[in-house]
């Protein structure tokens, strides 16, 4: 089984940590389902949040989906001018026997935006 990297994101309405948990915990379950995923084939994620993010730790609505035993971290996102505010980016590290190119990677509403080349 090879390892592959899954990319994805989602632009919050507002910053309120029910908010947050909602929507990504809609990004992590469109991506185990497009990419018929498993608990076991998730290696790890990564999460990157906009600086006008502060309500919570994007991690914790993967917790709260179950996702326990797969190491996660949460970083902050590059403060760029113009740059489209409240998004949650995720790369999820994960083992699939997926050509690279049969990859599903998932971008929610606005964000669908920033990819446009991979959005579905």
């Amino acid at each position: 089984m090879a390892v592959r990297a899954v990319r994805g994101a989602v632009q919050l309405e507002r910053d309120e940590a029910g908010h947050m948990d909602e929507q990504v915990g809609a990004l992590l379950t469109e991506i185990i389902e497009r990419n018929d995923l498993a608990a076991d084939d998730l290696i790890s994620i990564w999460f990157t949040a906009t600086p006008d993010l502060h309500s919570d730790f994007p991690a914790a609505a993967a917790r709260k989906l179950g996702i326990i035993d797969v190491p996660l971290i949460c970083a902050q996102e590059l403060d760029v001018e113009g740059a489209m505010p409240r998004v949650v980016r995720v790369l999820a590290h994960i083992e699939s026997d997926r050509p690279r190119a049969d990859i599903a990677h998932v971008y929610l509403g606005e964000a669908a935006a920033l990819r446009k080349d991979i959005a579905q």
